[in-house]
């Protein structure tokens, strides 16, 4: 199995709003504002709307669901739902949750995006699977996007 780098993309985030402890674990929600994206067959914006549900599990391990939708500069809108697991040491993982630097090689973020289109210069974000690299910045979330070929 191979992977390709598609793309990568630099998701401007709001302060964390906390929900707080469920049933299920602490749930957090993260207004997604914009940002931007580009790779050698995709280039656009993120629209302000989105949100990042987070829930961090009694092991410390947070789950990130992320929804929002991504316009190209041709004009073709495109869903994403990326899910994925960050975890790392707890002193890591709490000074992330501060808003403070990390060293992306200090903590695990992966995620598997899912995209929706119905223009088809983009069918191919629809037929083939994603994986993702995440690293968590003070006011964004920078996503490498890489296509399993």
């Amino acid at each position: 199995m191979e992977l390709k780098f598609a793309f990568e993309l630099r998701v401007e985030v709001a302060e964390i709003q906390v929900l707080g402890d469920t049933p299920k674990g602490n749930r957090r929600m993260i207004p997604i504002k914009g940002g931007t994206f580009e790779g050698e067959k995709i280039k656009g914006v993120i629209q302000s709307g989105g949100y990042d549900w987070q829930l961090i599990r009694t092991d410390e391990v947070a789950e990130v669901d992320a929804r929002y939708v991504l316009k190209t500069d041709d004009g073709a809108l495109i869903t994403i739902v990326n899910q994925g697991l960050r975890r790392g040491p707890a002193s890591v993982m709490k000074r992330l949750a501060a808003g403070e630097e990390v060293l992306p090689s200090q903590y695990y973020f992966r995620s598997i995006p899912v995209f929706e289109t119905a223009d088809p210069r983009y069918a191919w974000l629809t037929q083939s699977v994603f994986v993702a690299t995440g690293v968590r910045k003070p006011d964004k979330v920078l996503i490498q996007v890489y296509e399993v070929l």
